[in-house]
């Protein structure tokens, strides 16, 4: 074979490689459900599981049985859950082993699967200074429903009614809010 063919095949090779690698590059506020549950998980880990990639897929869907909102979305997409459609967690559990960082790892898998790096907490809601009477209902509901108090408010027929509840509820789930609503309504 000439030298030239073959360099030019070199080339070529190279060139690909590197327009995978550039494709899955993550960006500034890019995969940030991936980012906080590959590092929360790993963390978790105990170090004779790290090095073991059959052993921390294991564990992956134990952790994903305690999450839940995005980070229970983001194990699903990977698999992690038993309704899941598809099963990707080597892909997560081979870098991890490698002791690979979180970014790192969250590129390989979104180069398997871009809607992983869809995923976006929502936004909290501040209560030391939003207004509860100018959120709907359904935020209402969520402030609720992240408190653990899901059945808090199972009469409530009126929006006032949740307001009601929340502001019952505040000075145990958020006291620092309840004391700062406190001191502006003096």
């Amino acid at each position: 074979m000439n030298p030239t063919h073959i360099c030019l095949a070199l080339a070529s090779v190279i060139l690909g490689i590197l327009s995978t690698v550039t494709e899955a590059k993550l960006k500034e506020g890019d995969c940030e459900v991936c980012l906080s549950v590959v590092q929360r998980f790993s963390d978790s880990l105990d170090s004779d599981i790290k090095s073991n990639a059959d052993k921390i897929e294991k564990q992956f869907k134990k952790f994903c049985k305690t999450v839940k909102g995005r980070d229970e979305r983001f194990c699903y997409y990977l698999g992690g859950v038993d309704t899941s459609a598809t099963y990707i967690v080597k892909e997560l559990a081979k870098p991890i082993s490698w002791g690979a960082p979180k970014e790192l790892v969250c590129e390989k898998l979104k180069s398997k699967d871009p809607s992983i790096c869809d995923l976006k907490y929502e936004k909290s809601i501040d209560l030391t200074k939003v207004n509860l009477k100018k959120l709907k209902v359904k935020e209402l509901k969520k402030i609720l429903s992240d408190w653990g108090e899901d059945n808090a408010c199972k009469g409530c027929a009126e929006k006032s009614d949740f307001i009601k509840v929340i502001e019952d509820l505040m000075p145990k789930y958020a006291p620092e809010a309840a004391k700062s609503r406190k001191n502006v309504e003096l």
